[in-house]
């Protein structure tokens, strides 16, 4: 970390991230690891929920509620088609699911990775639960045999980068035993990295036995 932070000098702490890149020893062909979590601290509160349901339903309400910054199902529909995509998630309502394939949005919304789905958990009749997961969520998905995700803020301190570091392998890992009987997959390699700095392998070659505890350890 401190390493990292040597590269971002001078840098908004809340604005560059901590990422982590996990390499997979895997077949080229194959299911692909996708999921979501909820870190023990947030990296991102700050994301924009979309919540497809009618406007006036109890759904709404709730979605309102928890934080969705656009609800709605006609409105939604045509400032996509306009280009307006003003979200970073999309949720629909089971109720709403018809109307939201009746407005072919999947062309314009799929490549983004915004299309609801209930592979994902993006069609849901929780609205409420949905949006409280993903507000301060993080999402990932493997490609091309890396998986990576914002793992911490330039401002998080040693404790906190160890306790996200540890919660986003552990839930790869689980990930991967899901897979188990249909695929090999293993854990190869774990990089950390900044938005602005170069990657550091997590293998142990920075910490000597002179190293002090991580908890003494200042990175600001």
């Amino acid at each position: 970390m401190r390493y990292i932070r040597a590269f971002e000098v001078g840098r908004n702490p809340t604005s560059a991230k901590y990422d982590l890149a996990v390499r997979l020893r895997t077949t080229k062909n194959g299911p692909a690891v996708r999921n979501r979590l909820r870190l023990p601290h947030a990296v991102d509160t700050s994301l924009r929920i979309c919540v497809i349901c009618p406007p006036d339903s109890p759904a709404a309400s709730q979605a309102r509620k928890a934080g969705a910054t656009l609800v709605g199902e006609e409105t939604v529909f045509d400032a996509v088609k306009e280009g307006r995509i003003e979200f970073d998630r999309c949720i629909c309502h089971i109720d709403s699911a018809q109307k939201l394939n009746k407005a072919a949005l999947g062309k314009i919304l799929g490549p983004k990775g915004l299309m609801p789905s209930s592979k994902t958990g993006t069609i849901t009749k929780d609205i409420a639960g949905t949006v409280n997961g993903l507000v301060g969520g993080s999402e990932y998905r493997e490609k091309l045999g890396v998986i990576r995700c914002a793992v911490g803020q330039l401002g998080f301190t040693p404790d906190e980068m160890q306790r996200n570091v540890r919660a986003f392998v552990g839930e790869i890992k689980k990930d991967l035993a899901v897979l188990s009987d249909r695929i090999s997959k293993d854990i190869h390699e774990v990089v950390l990295s900044s938005t602005n700095a170069p990657g550091f392998t997590l293998n142990g070659d920075f910490r000597g036995p002179e190293s002090p505890p991580t908890c003494d350890l200042a990175v600001l």
